[in-house]
């Protein structure tokens, strides 16, 4: 049962919901009410609840300066937050010490049990898992080498000769012609410690029930599992495997499975599995690979690999980051389909970052040099293309800066003309790029938006309903259809007063009463 304490300064509500709460069955108790967070505090000390059920507003102290205190005090004491006020300030505050349920009043029982369902679940899990953390430890320290795991360990890197196993299948009775068994490598990615390899190793074999061996190689852990297990179930345990993993530990881990094969080539499943684990290159970190995964499905893959490295440079020193992060995109999507030998994708990856890192100056192009072994060094075409993206966005972006100026006195010269032409029905952006600027307008265009954020019709629309505003406020006798020619709507008077109610959600006329009544 965990235990449950009622805070709020309206004596009804604490004894509404004391009687009201069928708290037994969530397995929870209440313990205590208290009036306001200073009692509660007091309370809270005493008692030691699991959960708190509070009030935000509270004379003395409030809710959330009692979240703050208790946090402080005890981080692991839950919190759900009841309040009358919606603003969205209050939920941040509390989310700031873990807080996750805030219901707003009045909220009925059936709430409340869900949202204290919700934390009973939670807190089951993290004793679960700490409990599980702690089996570990003690685990460790009285762990003592077993024999059949060493047998296979060594067997499997071809330590021993077949006479010395010979002894060994007879003293560990181990029948090693008849069973067909599969082989699985566990490599856990990222830092981590001895006991991390203990404890997959436990969950694996918890899972597997019909595991025949396991054993730890060098920073993997090997796993032999009878080949009765249907395939699709398989999968699903591996996963099972990977998903508890990283519950306990936030750590992933990639699996690789051999072909199925008997005990005695145990050697021969062990070099397959280590195959397919190379190709978390291309697969990912916290994949699950088979052979199926790294076989070349057609000829295309043998293909030479060509992409056009002056057209990918041309693309950086335009200074548009999207088109630049399309690109590499396809390019690395593109040698993770082909899947070549890793060596050479790393080849073509090195090339192109040569072939970029040449249209900076000589100082920072040396300085990208000195960046080149950490690219070499990664360990997933993913890893690759993040550190990739990264230098390049750098690049385009000192372009962007270089070819922003030139940019901006175009877009400042498109202002000047819409100023200077507002009342002309032609005015356009084709108009201005062909009559004014000598432009292509589509490029004019794009200008126009990355500098204002916005395309150019809407940005006229906006200027000219902003003038229109401007007259009505100022010339009390200034008639609609003049209106409509002063700023560019020529003698479509109607057209005009439909755009001005989509903008301001009035027509010309009402806009026109209301600023004269305000008056």
């Amino acid at each position: 049962m965990y235990k449950v304490m009622l805070v709020d300064d309206e004596r009804i509500i604490t004894e509404g919901m004391s009687k009201v709460i069928k708290w037994e069955s969530i397995g929870t108790s209440l313990i205590g009410t208290a009036k306001n967070g200073l009692e509660a505090f007091e309370k809270i000390k005493q008692s030691r609840p699991d959960i708190v059920i509070s009030d935000i507003k509270m004379p003395g102290m409030n809710g959330l300066e009692l979240v703050a205190k208790v946090h402080e005090y005890d981080p692991e004491i839950r919190f759900i937050l009841l309040s009358g006020f919606s603003e969205f300030d209050y939920a941040k505050q509390a989310m700031v010490f873990g807080v996750k349920h805030y219901l707003l009043k009045p909220c009925n029982e059936h709430t409340i049990m869900d949202a204290l369902k919700e934390i009973g679940e939670e807190l089951n899990q993290t004793r679960e898992r700490e409990q599980f953390i702690e089996r570990m430890k003690d685990t460790l320290k009285n762990v003592l080498p077993y024999a059949k795991e060493q047998l296979l360990k060594e067997y499997v890197t071809n330590v021993y000769e077949n006479r010395d196993f010979e002894y060994y299948q007879k003293l560990l009775q181990l029948d090693l012609e008849t069973p067909k068994v599969r082989l699985m490598l566990f490599q856990i990615e990222g830092e981590f410690e001895f006991e991390h390899l203990l404890a997959i190793k436990n969950i694996a074999e918890q899972i597997f029930k019909e595991h025949v061996l396991s054993c730890s190689v060098g920073e993997l852990n090997l796993l032999l599992i009878n080949n009765e297990v249907e395939t699709s179930l398989i999968h699903q345990k591996m996963e099972q495997i990977r998903k508890t993993f990283y519950q306990y530990y936030q750590l992933d881990c990639t699996i690789a499975v051999s072909e199925t094969g008997r005990i005695s080539q145990a050697n021969k499943l062990y070099k397959e599995a280590l195959d397919c684990l190379n190709y978390r290159f291309y697969l990912g970190e916290g994949s699950i690979i088979t052979k199926e995964d790294i076989e070349y499905k057609n000829n295309k893959f043998h293909e030479e690999f060509y992409y056009d490295d002056q057209k990918f440079c041309r693309l950086v020193k335009t200074g548009c980051w999207v088109e630049v992060e399309e690109e590499i995109t396809i390019f690395f999507n593109y040698l993770t389909e082909l899947r070549f030998d890793i060596n050479a994708t790393k080849s073509y990856v090195i090339q192109l970052f040569n072939s970029m890192i040449r249209l900076c100056d000589s100082n920072q192009m040396n300085a990208y040099l000195i960046k080149l072994s950490l690219l070499l060094e990664l360990e997933t075409i993913q890893s690759m293309k993040s550190f990739f993206k990264e230098m390049a966005e750098e690049i385009t972006s000192g372009f962007y800066q270089q070819n922003k100026n030139k940019h901006s006195a175009i877009i400042s010269r498109v202002l000047e003309v819409i100023e200077n032409h507002l009342a002309d029905p032609q005015l356009s952006l084709q108009w201005v790029a062909n009559e004014m600027l000598y432009m292509n307008a589509d490029y004019l265009g794009k200008l126009f938006k990355k500098e204002t954020g916005e395309k150019f019709s809407n940005y006229l629309t906006k200027v000219r309903i902003s003038k229109a505003i401007s007259m009505i406020e100022n010339e009390s006798d200034v008639k609609i259809f003049e209106l409509a020619e002063k700023i560019g709507f020529g003698e479509n008077a109607q057209y005009f007063s439909q755009v001005f109610k989509k903008q301001t959600g009035f027509t010309p006329s009402e806009y026109k009463r209301e600023t004269v009544q305000g008056l």
